[in-house]
């Protein structure tokens, strides 16, 4: 009943259907159908908090393999077989460009010190003790013999984190700096653990020597360079074509596609180019958002941030419920081991190096960065320190992916230690996923007790926000904080030079070349026009822009 994914473009012999086709009608129609059952599920369960659309999504995938388990009499747990081509060419590229482009630059860019010692470096000192410690540790479980590519591998793979059930529970508004630490940390680490796994598949580790390791070492940040730049090129040239044709003079879908085609573009190109396309379309993402996006009507704003939204959700929904339904493939348990100790032992050690290699980094790193910081209240705090550590034991999409690009073929593998890394990674992600997850919002409410609401604080974000935030900007941070912390922010926290020498850069040349807030071009009766133009909200964009460059 397995469908292949890369074999699902329908042929049709004149007016009818084989019967391959009509098989692989139907498992499209129950997998669609079970992602709309997922999103349902996870709307009901969200007033509590406690899960979230991927936990729906493992416990359905769970429910539908044991059916058809017994449906097919323990042949087969799965509608689709898993296709990593189909992941990395059609899901990752939505998710990681969704996480730039919706990511809050201004937060992001103020603790970009931060951020990236957790994300980059973090996860380098992560990658070294889960790679040394697997080397000493599996060969006590009598796996048999991986090379040193696969440990590197396994680094690599267990490096990349899921923050996603944190980020349902914190809130931004009242945590903004750990909101911001723990989203940042997540795309940079993405970003990291592919590059670096990227890196690793690329380097001869027959004969493992200094020579290589600094082959490793250059070839990891050419691609961290090359991949950024490719990114912020591509970002740049829509921001440039779409501020100059001014598409919306004749339709609006035009420039809403040719936002979408650029930066899926950015991806394809640097898959091309054999660089990170992780890497390029996250920071495509990020360009997009800060010039590209202010130079469309206010219409395909909204569209675009929608579009890319949903297509990041549903590509999220869709990996989860696959992993879900693979749990529980027969063919790889018996392959692996005649009983389940191996997988969990080996899991078990997993989850171990990845709790370890977690706090080698947040709290010395932490330490480091209050170092360099004067107030108390922008220092991070031990509690949330033991967050910043919770969060990055969640694995996900990146870590699935990578395991299933490592050691399958088009999803299925023969060898009995791939099978064994296989199962072992998706009791990883289903465990840490379902039980940590699950015990994420107790814990943030024992370390940060949630503050009552005021019937007064619900109304001082009424109105005003929404139609700011639409009108100004994805980034605005109007309604992020509480108006007297915003006035707070404005008048104690210090303007770094590097970001004041950046700002002063970017309107004088930057945005009067590429567009963006406060250099969106004059469309005759465009929604922008109106916008900028009409009566009575001239004056409050105003302010909100002399708030956004303070």
């Amino acid at each position: 009943m397995g469908m292949d994914l890369g074999a699902l473009a329908l042929r049709y012999t004149g007016m009818s259907l084989s019967v391959s086709d009509y098989d692989s009608i139907v498992a499209m129609n129950i997998f669609v159908a079970l992602l709309c059952g997922c999103i349902v599920f996870g709307h009901l369960l969200e007033g509590n908090r406690w899960v979230n659309e991927s936990t729906t999504a493992l416990v359905m995938g769970l429910i539908t393999g044991g059916v058809i388990l017994l449906v097919t009499n323990g042949v087969n747990s799965r509608i689709l077989v898993f296709s990593e081509d189909i992941f990395f060419i059609y899901l990752l590229p939505p998710i990681i460009f969704n996480a730039g482009f919706q990511v809050k630059k201004k937060q992001f860019f103020r603790n970009f010190a931060t951020i990236t010692l957790f994300g980059a470096v973090g996860t380098l000192i992560s990658f070294v003790i889960i790679t040394l410690g697997s080397m000493g540790l599996f060969s006590k479980l009598d796996v048999d013999p991986l090379q040193l590519g696969d440990y590197l591998a396994i680094g690599a793979i267990f490096s990349a984190t899921d923050s996603v059930c944190t980020l349902q529970v914190l809130n931004q508004d009242e945590t903004p700096l750990l909101y911001s630490l723990v989203f940042g940390e997540g795309v940079v680490n993405d970003a990291t653990s592919v590059v670096l796994f990227n890196a690793i598949q690329n380097i001869d580790l027959d004969h493992f020597d200094a020579f290589v390791l600094l082959q490793l070492i250059g070839k990891f940040l050419y691609l961290l360079f090359t991949s950024t730049v490719l990114g912020v090129a591509v970002g740049l040239l829509s921001a440039y074509t779409i501020k100059k044709l001014y598409f919306a003079r004749h339709s609006t879908d035009r420039e809403v596609a040719i936002m979408m085609l650029m930066a899926y573009l950015s991806y394809m190109l640097s898959m091309l180019l054999d660089l990170s396309g992780i890497l390029t379309v996250f920071f495509c993402g990020i360009v997009m958002s800060h010039y590209t996006w202010h130079n469309v009507t206010e219409s395909s704003r909204v569209t675009t941030k929608h579009t890319f939204a949903t297509l990041s959700f549903i590509a999220e929904l869709f990996l989860f419920l696959y992993v879900g339904m693979d749990a529980l493939d027969i063919e790889k348990w018996r392959l692996a081991s005649s009983s389940p100790k191996k997988p969990i032992a080996l899991s078990a050690i997993i989850l171990g190096l990845v709790m370890v290699g977690r706090a080698a980094f947040v709290f010395p790193l932490s330490f480091i960065s209050n170092l360099s910081k004067k107030e108390a209240r922008l220092k991070i705090s031990l509690r949330q320190q033991v967050i910043i550590w919770w969060a990055g034991l969640m694995r996900g999409a990146v870590s699935i992916a990578l395991a299933y690009n490592k050691f399958t073929t088009s999803g299925h593998t023969a060898v009995r230690v791939n099978a064994i890394m296989i199962t072992s990674t998706v009791i990883v992600v289903l465990f840490s996923t379902m039980v940590f997850g699950l015990l994420t919002k107790p814990l943030i409410n024992l370390l940060i007790p949630p503050r009552p609401i005021n019937a007064a604080d619900g109304s001082s974000q009424s109105f005003l926000d929404p139609l700011l935030s639409s009108l100004l900007g994805s980034d605005l941070d109007i309604g992020q904080y509480p108006p007297q912390t915003n006035l707070q922010l404005l008048l104690t926290i210090q303007t770094r030079s590097v970001h004041r020498v950046w700002r002063k850069f970017d309107d004088r040349f930057m945005r009067p070349m590429f567009g963006g807030r406060g250099f969106v071009p004059f469309v005759p009766g465009s929604p922008v026009e109106r916008s900028t133009h009409g009566p009575g909200l001239g004056s409050l964009g105003t302010v909100t822009e002399a708030d956004d460059h303070s």
